[in-house]
């Protein structure tokens, strides 16, 4: 499923080889303190699935326009988002390209396998343009500029000040036309709108650039725990909502059996 479940359409704009030294160019883009800070954002997520599933089979009240969850998810997304320009600054060598391309081809398999499954499942709610969806398109965005991250980062928070204080870069008729041009649903469950999230993703390279990824982590169970679910973040998000939609559910029946 996705960070944001149901989704409401607004009428107005609101890892991979390398011949035999890929291992050693896997290393230098690899970093414990980018993977336990992405393995956050993958805890984070999973806290906020939970209690939906929870508020959906009626356990506890659970209202995701409310304004703890709202905020609850604008830190998942910003976490998610900047580990993208963060990675990108620290793959950005020539020897990692072919390596690049297999990643990103995973991620455009994994958006398309998305849609296509909740499509079948959900046709009135499918997702077309969600956070894996995005986090594609945005990574060719951020790569070349993560090669000078502090224009990146200037033109992230001009993007992100823009967008709050101006309507510059608000569309509003813009996606009720995509929408109803090319007959998708009005609700979705999942759905990012690029405006202002790119200006998130750029920022990110400049915690690269200050090194943020050279910070020494506690040798402990929970930092271990932390970074295994950052290293592998695409097949948990795919899998972990169906997995905790399916024990509440059975936990429903359970009890009302």
């Amino acid at each position: 499923m996705s960070i944001g479940m149901m989704a409401d359409l607004p009428a107005t704009h609101l890892s991979w080889t390398y011949m035999p030294t890929d291992h050693d160019a896997l290393n230098v883009s690899r970093s414990s303190f980018l993977d336990a800070y992405r393995g956050l954002a993958v805890l984070f997520m999973m806290v906020f699935h939970f209690c939906w599933d929870l508020g959906n089979f009626g356990f506890i009240t659970f209202s995701q326009s409310a304004f703890f969850w709202t905020e609850f998810r604008h830190l998942i997304v910003s976490l998610f988002l900047t580990a993208v320009g963060w990675s990108a600054y620290l793959s950005n060598r020539k020897t990692l390209h072919i390596i690049l391309w297999r990643r990103d081809a995973k991620l455009l398999l994994a958006a398309m396998i998305l849609s296509l499954s909740t499509y079948l499942a959900l046709p009135q709610h499918w997702i077309y343009f969600g956070i894996l969806h995005f986090i594609f398109i945005a990574t060719f965005v951020v790569r070349p500029l993560s090669r000078n991250p502090i224009l990146s980062a200037l033109i992230g928070s001009a993007i992100i000040m823009v967008h709050h204080s101006t309507t510059w870069l608000n569309f509003p008729t813009l996606l009720p036309n995509i929408v109803h041009h090319l007959n998708l649903p009005h609700q979705t469950l999942d759905i990012l709108f690029p405006i202002p999230w790119l200006g998130v993703v750029l920022i990110g390279p400049l915690f690269g650039h200050l090194n943020w990824h050279k910070i020494a982590l506690p040798n402990n169970t929970s930092i271990s725990i932390l970074t295994f679910m950052g290293r592998f973040a695409l097949p948990i998000y795919l899998a972990h909502q169906v997995i905790l939609f399916a024990l509440v559910g059975s936990l429903k029946i359970v009890l009302n059996a």
